[in-house]
């Protein structure tokens, strides 16, 4: 296989970010506010917020795990990668025009949900939150390390490392700011170099004889393309995790705040559909990979892309693969760093500590504390090289839990704070007792959690079509699917823990918020409360003092 020298290695990742942290110079001091540094101050224009979604989507999970789930599941492996991973970013836009009509001035969800609940309700988002950023920069922080590892003779750490402080170099001063203005350089460099580099593997491979010839490679359930095995372990766990990351991950709502607000439809629909095309393709070197007969390095899906990239690539298109996932992930982790200081600015300090009344300056203090801390921690975890794709659909699982109870806060002005924090909590507990088998899953117990499950999918099903075509199709597809379900998930939905743990986030919280909410007899809350308790925290006088 081909390898890089030390010093190659080491000037490819040098003149990265070194060009990328000089283009964001260009962003000065002048310019800086708390909200600047945080959303752009909401005017971000209509292809820095499309392209900016897409590279921001287009992480270390979108070429690992899509790449690995072509191995694994075969001929719709790579389709459910990435067709739910668009329709994530799809599905928000519906909602994230309701959150931006609620709170024009808002920084994150959490800080809405203050508005609406009280701390509560907030911390648990922003909790949720900030687990989910840092397990996004341990994922892109281990791509980083496996790919340097793989490609070079530097180590696992090394890489890693390197990683952790480019990013933070040119996201440290200018936060969100620079994140989008390095996404949409790192965008055309992905397709690019996507456009060229997996026509060339699979002509080195063969071309379309590969798929005659190596089928043999295939067990029955991989050549198929509707396998119930691909769509009971793959699929459908990473459908139901997607659309939580669509309500649930600060990146996505801060780009959500950060657009100007009459181009949210156009914005993410342009998102979705680049998303959709890249990382399909991307998930089709797995395949690849899988017609060749080829195993990974040490067993490690991680290895799978830089391995087929050293192996099956001239030097020249090595360097160019090498550039395209160090720019995916890296536009991913600036991304991560600038949600995570956004979370602290505001839902920690601006909220709890200086009591709404926060002073900018130290807010941009807090903010860049938070980038080195926070990209510490995630250099840290990185060394536990945990599998991208488990950890992918285990964060998304997890956030399944707040899906229901965030969009029904927003829609429903009959929701109370303990039927939000309850709901979440309990459904939490849920997740985990199956997902880890805490619970024996037999007898009325499997049935249980199975029901549950049932009333998730359809929670799921629901929330999508209301985003959509309104509340009375929401019902009744809900109430379709749920029947449905219940038929042909009872009995067997045990076997699928990964599913069922997560369908079952979604349903407990759902069912549970609903039911408290009916019961209370607390007056209905005011919407148009949410806007007053939501502002601005660097005002035209206070950023004159700065």
């Amino acid at each position: 296989m081909f390898q890089f020298s030390t010093t190659s290695a080491l000037l490819i990742l040098l003149g990265f970010y070194g060009l990328t942290f000089l283009f964001t110079l260009s962003i000065g001091k002048k310019q800086e506010n708390a909200d600047g540094y945080m959303v752009s101050n909401g005017s971000v224009g209509f292809s820095m917020s499309a392209a900016s979604m897409t590279a921001t989507w287009i992480w270390a999970a979108s070429f690992y795990a899509a790449a690995s789930s072509g191995y694994q599941y075969g001929l719709s492996g790579a389709i459910h990668y990435g067709f739910w991973g668009a329709l994530m970013i799809l599905f928000i836009y519906p909602f994230g025009r309701r959150f931006r009509k609620l709170a024009p001035n808002a920084h994150t969800l959490a800080e809405i949900m203050h508005a609406r609940h009280g701390s509560s309700s907030q911390m648990i988002l922003a909790g949720s939150n900030i687990i989910g950023s840092l397990i996004s920069l341990m994922v892109n922080f281990t791509a980083a390390g496996a790919l340097v590892d793989i490609l070079s003779p530097l180590t696992f750490t090394q890489g890693v490392l390197i990683a952790g402080a480019g990013v933070l170099s040119y996201t440290f001063w200018s936060g969100f700011r620079s994140s989008v203005f390095t996404d949409f350089g790192q965008l055309v460099a992905m397709i690019v170099a996507a456009v060229v580099i997996i026509p060339m593997i699979f002509f080195q491979l063969g071309g379309p004889e590969l798929f005659e010839q190596g089928m043999h490679n295939l067990t029955p359930e991989q050549a198929s393309f509707y396998s119930p095995t691909a769509i009971l372990e793959q699929g459908a766990p990473f459908f139901v995790a997607v659309l939580a990351y669509a309500i649930g991950n600060q990146t996505i709502a801060q780009r959500l705040f950060a657009v100007r607000e009459d181009l949210i439809k156009p914005s993410f629909i342009t998102a979705t559909i680049g998303y959709g095309s890249i990382v399909i393709g991307l998930g089709m070197l797995g395949l690849l990979a899988l017609l060749a007969g080829v195993t990974p390095i040490d067993g490690d899906l991680n290895n799978l892309i830089p391995q087929m990239a050293a192996t099956y690539l001239p030097p020249v298109m090595v360097i160019l693969l090498f550039v395209m996932v160090i720019g995916s992930l890296s536009s991913t982790a600036d991304s991560d760093l600038s949600a995570l200081s956004a979370i602290i600015m505001t839902d920690v300090y601006a909220k709890h500590i200086s009591k709404n009344k926060p002073n900018p300056k130290i807010m941009l203090l807090v903010g860049r504390a938070t980038m080195v801390i926070a990209t510490t921690l995630g250099v840290t975890f990185a060394s536990l090289k945990l599998d991208i794709l488990s950890m992918l659909i285990f964060v998304g699982a997890l956030w399944g839990a707040i899906v229901f109870p965030v969009i029904a806060s927003l829609y429903w002005k009959k929701v109370t704070n303990a039927a939000f924090t309850s709901s979440v909590a309990i459904a939490f507990v849920l997740f985990v007792l199956v997902r880890f088998n805490f619970v024996t899953l037999t007898g009325a117990t499997a049935i249980g959690f199975e029901i549950l499950a049932a009333l998730g999918g359809a929670v799921v099903i629901g929330l999508m079509s209301f985003g959509f075509f309104g509340r009375r199709v929401g019902i009744v597809l809900g109430a379709i699917v749920a029947c449905v379900l219940l038929f042909y998930t009872l009995g067997f939905l045990r076997n699928y823990i990964v599913l069922l743990s997560s369908l079952t986030a979604y349903g407990a919280s759902a069912l549970i918020c609903t039911a408290m909410t009916l019961l209370s007899k607390k007056p209905d809350f005011n919407f148009n409360d949410i806007d007053k308790r939501v502002v601005e925290f660097h005002t035209e006088e206070l950023n004159k003092e700065i």
